[in-house]
Formats: structure tokens, sequence, C-alpha cells
């Protein structure tokens, strides 16, 4: 979650140069040329047919799904209104951990992690001007969300047979012809260019956000149970919210403050739910 924890603040920073498209594909293309030498070097087998077609769903929601959708969305929200809405993702993600595993949790489940969407809806409509106005940003931040929690049930799962770097650098090399085509769509429509932070910004995304980050992520949520490992993320909004403070210099407001609170309470009640009703042999 350190890591991911700049994914926010940086994209913040390269979205001052780079085209959301560019960003977005450019750092998964980087990454897949990564992930492809470490499994050309490694020598690891191929996944067979049904492991291709859940790769394919870890690549939509982490490789395609929210870099894209947060790169487009940090164009005009601040990363600290981002980190707040992106704080749902604790709960979305134990709340996917339970449908994969088809698990039957109580009703305060249900309800707890509903307040927490509720929280976050409210924020980024105050935020926006007025209750039940939400901008675009806030849309693809929410859509985000769901790309991220989906990717990251399926990837947990996944990484149990194939292994945690394995998951991701597959998923990146399935996803890399479409995001290379982007990449060209994106130079033609604007060639790249920036300043040597927003460059170095840029290669954080590539390297750490996009690779390097989920060799641990994938491997702690395969160890599992995801819905409890999910619990570190709520880490992730308070340090993005510090380095957009630290970093960016944006004002650490109370709306923001408080809207963050409230989301990261009831998304940690929502999972110490799932936690208590958990009992031995019970799918994960």
């Amino acid at each position: 979650m350190a890591a991911f924890s700049f994914t926010v603040p940086f994209t913040r920073v390269a979205v001052g140069s780079f085209s959301p498209l560019f960003i977005g594909s450019g750092r998964a293309v980087i990454a897949a040329l990564l992930a492809a030498a470490a499994l050309v070097l490694t020598g690891q087998r191929l996944p067979t047919g049904r492991q291709w077609a859940r790769l394919a769903v870890v690549a939509g929601g982490v490789v395609i799904g929210f870099p894209l959708l947060t790169s487009y969305a940090l164009t005009t929200a601040s990363a600290g209104h981002g980190a707040v809405v992106i704080a749902l993702l604790p709960a979305a993600t134990a709340v996917m951990a339970v449908i994969r595993g088809k698990e039957r949790p109580p009703p305060s489940f249900w309800i707890t992690a509903g307040i927490g969407a509720l929280a976050a809806l409210v924020f980024a409509s105050l935020q926006g001007g007025g209750f039940g106005r939400l901008h675009w940003s806030d849309l693809l931040l929410f859509g985000a969300v769901a790309a991220a929690a989906i990717g990251y049930a399926e990837g947990g799962l996944l990484s149990r047979e194939l292994g945690s770097w394995q998951t991701v650098s597959w998923a990146l090399v399935l996803a890399a012809p479409l995001m290379i085509a982007l990449v060209v769509v994106s130079t033609i429509e604007r060639t790249p260019s920036g300043t040597p932070v927003q460059w170095a910004a840029f290669a954080y995304l590539a390297v750490v956000s996009m690779f390097l980050g989920f060799f641990a992520w994938y491997r702690g949520l395969a160890i599992g149970p995801m819905a409890q490992v999910s619990q570190v993320q709520l880490v992730q909004p308070v340090l993005t919210i510090t380095w957009a403070a630290l970093l960016l210099h944006e004002a650490l407001t109370w709306p923001t403050v408080l809207g963050g609170v409230a989301v990261i309470l009831c998304a940690a009640t929502a999972v110490r739910i799932r936690l208590t009703r958990h009992t031995p042999g019970e799918p994960t």
C-alpha cells in the first residue's frame, strides 16, 4: 500500500503535460516489457485456457480499467479528492471477495458497505457543488474503484495457482497489444512532452504502481483471507492525502478530512463484520 499510495499524486503530476490516454496505456506497455522479460528469464509455464480467461478479467480491472479511468479523472479532480473516493476500495474488494468466493455474509455487512458507498457519494456530490451534483471525474473514479476491486479479487485467487508476480505479469502481457495500440493513438494525437519531474512520475507509475507493487499485494491476497488482507488498503487513502498535501501542496480541508474518515470507518467496519463471521473451512 505504501507503493500504491503514490499512484494518485504522481498521476496528478503526470497529467500536467501528458495526455490521460498516454499515461494509462504507456505505463502498462513499459510494465509489460518488464513482465515479459521476467517471465522468459525465469522460464514460467503458460497458463491454461481457463486461466487465460481469468487473466483477462485481471487485465481489464487493474491494467486497463483503473489506470485509464483514474488518469482521465485526475485531469480535473485533485489528488486528495480522488483519494477519498478511492477509499471505497477496501469495502469494494471485500464485496468482490464475498461474491467470488460464493459466501453469505450477514446483512449488516451489506448495510455497512452501502453506507460507505453513500458516504463517498455524498462527499463527491458536495465537493462537486451541491448534493446530487457529480462531476464526470467522480463517475470515472467510482468506475475505477469497481474495476480495481474486480481485478484485485480475481488476481488474488489466481495468484494461488500461478504465483503473485506471475499473475500480474501474464495479465500485462495479455493486455499489451491493446495498450500498444492506445499508445500509438495517443502519440499521434499529442507528442509526449514533459518536465523531468513529470517523466519521473510517469516512470514510477509504470515500474512501481503497474508492476512491482503487485508482487507484494497479490502475494498478500493469495495468502488471504482476501477480505482480511483488504483492510491494509485502509492505509492507502490516508497516505495519499498526506502525499497530496506535502508534494502537491494541496489544501488539507476539513471536508476532505471528514469525508476520508467517514469512508474509511465504514470500509473498516464492513470488513470486520465479515471477519467476525468467518469460520474455519469457510471459503474466502
